[in-house]
């Protein structure tokens, strides 16, 4: 794969400028989202969406401006506030599906998520830091979309058939498909290579998220489930 070249603005030179834009672009969307919901109704099912936009925002614009733009300028460990900070919104989402299928579920069910979010976050932060290897980063959102939210979600919308949980488990997908073209490197060209691609994959799931959390329902509790 080519290295996609540098541009100047002004005398300031921007590496990777296609790459720092579409993560710019994910990250407009996920503050566009967040300042959204805030008209939504107030619910910890909401509150935790909200914020997994936020610091999802957070985490996009840190990755384009240190991760890509002005890498040269600074060290490596300067993608570390983009890792973290999307490491921790993908468990702010896990935490929303727990509360959001929470009244289906038993109670000890629910409070395993719950301290198995808090182990997985805190154990691949750690290794993340000590490492400096995305590949973990990778393996923490895997784990918490595919296998945390999916499930949630699934199990939700099979139950009550939500039209909120359909919408996040198509975004769930699209996100797969935007990890496997960041994985299989497939690129046009360089000036639109497969981190470009994977980004604005990236970013029509965002606003799919966004459209779910939107149309995402409270579920009545299930009295049954309760034990």
């Amino acid at each position: 794969m080519e290295t996609q070249p540098p541009i100047h603005i002004f005398n300031i030179r921007i590496d990777e400028p296609v790459t720092t834009a579409t993560d710019l672009l994910v990250s407009a969307v996920c503050f566009y989202a967040f300042f959204m919901l805030k008209k939504e109704k107030k619910n910890k099912v909401n509150t935790f969406i909200r914020y997994y936009f936020m610091s999802m925002g957070f985490a996009t614009l840190f990755g384009g401006i240190f991760g890509h733009a002005f890498l040269y300028a600074v060290s490596f460990s300067w993608k570390l506030p983009g890792w973290i900070t999307s490491m921790l919104s993908i468990a702010l989402f896990e935490r929303a599906s727990i509360e959001h299928a929470k009244p289906l579920i038993t109670r000890k069910t629910a409070n395993v998520f719950k301290i198995v979010n808090i182990i997985e976050l805190a154990t691949f932060m750690v290794i993340t830091m000590i490492t400096l290897n995305f590949f973990f980063v990778e393996v923490h959102s895997a784990y918490g979309l595919m296998i945390v939210v999916l499930s949630l979600q699934s199990y939700v919308f099979i139950k009550t058939k939500n039209k909120g949980s359909k919408l996040i488990i198509i975004a769930v997908f699209i996100t797969a498909i935007a990890a496997v073209v960041f994985m299989t490197k497939l690129s046009i060209n360089k000036w639109f290579n497969h981190l470009d691609l994977s980004h604005i994959i990236m970013a029509i799931a965002a606003y799919i998220f966004y459209l779910g959390a939107k149309k995402l329902e409270i579920v009545p509790p299930n009295k049954d489930a309760r034990v």
